[in-house]
């Protein structure tokens, strides 16, 4: 009885054993791989899976989430033969296990191997301004090729970023020569075409003011000439006016007319500027004469009452004007 229990016990621990063989739980995001005697057969899903127990094995615990890969520095050699240091990082995610287990031996080294080599080849076909400022259009192409690449192997590249592009010291010192070069260029460009705009203006500017000077100018002379066309015509009816009194033999009128022009001759003559002293022999009593003969007409228009003040006028003694002109011989 005791060896039977023995026995017993040991049976029991070996189909406990047995059962928990046969029992797999797979975490999520992984897939294992089952290999029979070697041979790869399945793959487990996440979940509660069931092998046969000391005839299959997990093979391979593959993680099938999406994994960032570093790529490590290396220098590139331009188009130009400029040359620079280059890293950058790879995003990718297996979507069969069983290729990514036995299509290849180092899944993540072959990826960074793969992706160096790439990077060589596509930067390598550009000039170094190209590869400065082409990021998007480098990371599409090395994804495009690197993605082909890896697919026999179960492995989808999502994306591959260039991180850092590093030329050389000496590079960079011109590169940034060169930038404030441009840039000193651009600020002259931009002042004097601003200066150019000034000009532009100032000459709209004086365009626009002469033109309204010669349109006040020509106003000024449109009105100018019809002043002197309303004084020439009350000047052609005063004159029509003393034409009709003299024909009808009236000679007061040409007094008065003559005096007048006589008067205002001489106050032109003392109002000129670059007159300051007028000493002239006139003869006083020909203009009271007229003044006596602005009365009569005032007399004849207006009635007795109108008359006194040129009447007294004239009958004032004339003064006495000194004769200035030399003696005749």
């Amino acid at each position: 009885m005791f060896g039977f229990d023995i026995f017993a016990i040991a049976f029991v621990l070996l189909v406990i054993l047995t059962l928990f063989a046969g029992v797999k739980t797979v975490p999520q995001g992984y897939d294992w791989t089952i290999e029979r005697f070697g041979k790869y057969t399945r793959s487990l899903e996440p979940g509660l899976n069931l092998i046969i127990p000391y005839f299959d094995r997990v093979g391979r615990k593959v993680n099938m989430m999406e994994q960032v890969i570093d790529i490590p520095q290396q220098e590139v050699i331009s188009k130009d033969n400029a040359t620079v240091t280059v890293d950058g990082v790879t995003f990718f995610q297996v979507f069969d296990a069983a290729k990514a287990s036995y299509e290849v031996a180092n899944l993540n080294q072959a990826i960074v191997t793969l992706t160096m080599t790439n990077i060589r080849s596509v930067m390598g076909a550009m000039d170094l301004d190209q590869v400065l400022s082409h990021r998007d259009e480098i990371n599409e192409r090395l994804l495009r090729v690197v993605d082909a690449a890896v697919s026999p192997w179960g492995v989808k590249v999502n994306r591959i970023e260039i991180k850092d592009i590093v030329p050389p010291h000496d590079l960079v010192e011109a590169m940034g020569r060169q930038m404030k070069a441009e840039r000193v260029k651009r600020a002259d460009i931009l002042q004097a075409e601003g200066q150019r705009q000034s000009e532009i203006l100032r000459a709209e500017g004086a365009k626009q003011a002469q033109i309204l000077q010669a349109e006040g100018r020509r106003e000024a002379a449109f009105r100018d000439a019809e002043a002197r066309e309303r004084a020439a015509e009350a000047e052609a009816k005063a004159t029509q006016m003393v034409s009709d009194a003299i024909a009808s033999g009236d000679m007061a009128a040409l007094n008065y007319f003559i005096a007048d022009k006589y008067i205002k001759a001489f106050g032109q003559l003392a109002e000129a500027p670059n007159q300051k002293v007028v000493m002239l022999p006139i003869e006083a009593t020909a203009m009271l004469g007229s003044l006596g003969g602005i009365g009569e007409i005032a007399r004849a228009t207006f009635g007795d009452s109108a008359a006194p003040a040129a009447t007294a006028a004239a009958r004032r003694p004339a003064p006495t004007v000194p004769n200035t002109a030399p003696p005749r011989t």
